[in-house]
This record gives C-alpha cells, sequence and structure tokens, in this order.
C-alpha cells in the first residue's frame, strides 16, 4: 500500500509530501512527478518517484496499485482540457481498484467558471464508483501574499470584489487536511468545504498591509471589467484574466466565504491567520 501524491512537485503537493513524511515511513510515499530532477531531494529521502504527465494517459497505466490512497491534485493547465486530464488519473486509479481517490476541488458554493473543471470532475469521480473524498479547498493566502510587489510599488490592493470577504488559509493549511485524509480512516464517500477559520475583507487586507509596512495601501475597488483589463495589461491571457474577474465577483456574492470549520477540524489546529502569511510574505 502506498499513499500516491499528484503534482507531488507543485506548490501545495511539496506540503503535502513534506507533512506526510511527518506521519509515515518515506517509503510509503509515491510522488508522481513531471520533471523527476524537481523531486531529487525527496527520492534521496526515500520516497518513491512515479513519473507521469495528465497529457499522456498511458503514462498512468501500472502507475496505482490496489490499495492505494491517491491524493489528485488538480491540474493547473487552464488551456488544456483539466477535466479530461483528471479523467486520466481516474480511469488509471479505477483500473488499478485504489482504495481512495481524494481530489482538491472548490467551494460547492463558487459559482464563478474557475470552478466548472472542478464540477465536472467530482461528477466524473462520483461515476467512477471508486471510494472518494472530496476536498473542497477554499482561496489560498498565498494567492494575495504571493505577489506583494506591485502592491506595494502601488500603495493599492485593486480587486473587483467590493465587500465581499474571502475565507482563505494556508497551503500548509490545506495539505494538513488532506494529510489528515490520507492517513485516517473514516472519509470515504465524504466532501469537506474548507476555507480558514476567519474571513477577511479587501479593506482590513489592505489595513493589515498598512500596519505591517507602515505605508498607507488602500483599498481601491474596481469592475471586473477593469480588472481584466489590468491583468492582462501586466501579462495574463485575457481568458484567464477574465476567469479571475470572475472569482472576485464570487467573492462579492459571498461565494468564497466558508464557515463549516472543516478545515481546522482535519487540520487538528487552527487555520493560520491572514496577518501570519503577510508577516512571512513581507519577511520573504
Amino acid at each position: 500500500m502506498s499513499i500516491v501524491v499528484t503534482g507531488a512537485t507543485g506548490k501545495l503537493g511539496r506540503h503535502v509530501v513534506e507533512q506526510l513524511l511527518e506521519k509515515v515511513p518515506a517509503d510509503q510515499v509515491t510522488a508522481v512527478v513531471r520533471t523527476p530532477e524537481k523531486a531529487a531531494d525527496l527520492a534521496e529521502r526515500g520516497v518513491r518517484l512515479a513519473v507521469a504527465d495528465y497529457n499522456t494517459p498511458e503514462s498512468f497505466e501500472g502507475l496505482f496499485k490496489a490499495g492505494d490512497k491517491v491524493l489528485l491534485i488538480s491540474g493547473n493547465e487552464f488551456d488544456k482540457g483539466r477535466t479530461g486530464q483528471h479523467q486520466v488519473v481516474i480511469d488509471a486509479a479505477k483500473a488499478a481498484g485504489v482504495a481512495l481517490l481524494a481530489y482538491t476541488s472548490a467551494p460547492g458554493s463558487l459559482t464563478a467558471a474557475l470552478a466548472d473543471d472542478h464540477r465536472a470532475t467530482e461528477e466524473a469521480l462520483l461515476a467512477s464508483g471508486l471510494p472518494y473524498v472530496l476536498l473542497r479547498n477554499g482561496w489560498y493566502h498565498e494567492n494575495y501574499t504571493e505577489n506583494l510587489a506591485p502592491v506595494l510599488e502601488h500603495r493599492a490592493v485593486v480587486a473587483a470584489a467590493g465587500k465581499g470577504r474571502v475565507s482563505s488559509a494556508s497551503r500548509a493549511d490545506y495539505a494538513a487536511a488532506a494529510v489528515a485524509v490520507l492517513t485516517g480512516e473514516g472519509h470515504e464517500n465524504r466532501t469537506y468545504e474548507l476555507g480558514g477559520d476567519t474571513a477577511w475583507s479587501f479593506d482590513e487586507y489592505a489595513a493589515e498591509l498598512s500596519r505591517q509596512t507602515g505605508e498607507e495601501i488602500a483599498y481601491n475597488p474596481v469592475t471586473p471589467e477593469a480588472l481584466t483589463g489590468i491583468l492582462t495589461g501586466a501579462g495574463l491571457p485575457e481568458p484567464l484574466a477574465a476567469v479571475f474577474a470572475g472569482v472576485d465577483v464570487s467573492i462579492e456574492k459571498g461565494e468564497l466565504e466558508v464557515t463549516s470549520g472543516d478545515l481546522s477540524r482535519l487540520a487538528g489546529r487552527p487555520t493560520t491567520p491572514l496577518a501570519e502569511a503577510i508577516a512571512a510574505a513581507l519577511k520573504g
């Protein structure tokens, strides 16, 4: 039996593997990667490496074994048909007879276009008949704190989210929930709505940045169309910029405010405060 993590060298996958190694022997962990060189340090610690690519279905043939627990981390290639990519993993897992397939999805309340691939993948997973867990991850602190340079330069937080609130948490928090499911019992066929303990508004985010930097940083609310233009001007492809602007519209509607408490319960601790994530990013 192995715990198999796809996308293991990605930003979330790394956290999952590191936290798994605190709970189980390294030889019980398989990291699925596209570029083994990026996981050389994990291999040195005894983690098994499997080279596979969502875009190459045959690379997943024989990768899983009966009884494996698998974490399917959603792909980030928005232009390559993520649902089809995920189906490759689901089909391979079903053929192998894995014990559990957990999938990192999006909040059930999210109606933005970003959620479409996730909903379709959830439907495919349920249709497969596999024992499943839906880890409906909310927004990450790092979606904001990893991109502070333009905010600090212009002394402005720009978003199209109005007065909406976000229950974000750190990648490490979401990884802890995944690890709890992969190493625990009784999670089969469960859906968890995951988000941070404390929701915040963009006014509050700007105020916290101001407090920690000593600079006056304001929240500048804009229209979704204006935000799309700003993001394309910064180099994002227009379709992807529109997707992110759509998420802000969902935030204004309250669709990324998660009140279930599932994340802190699974992690066994409070979620990371936004202020702590900002402090870590500023030390950077």
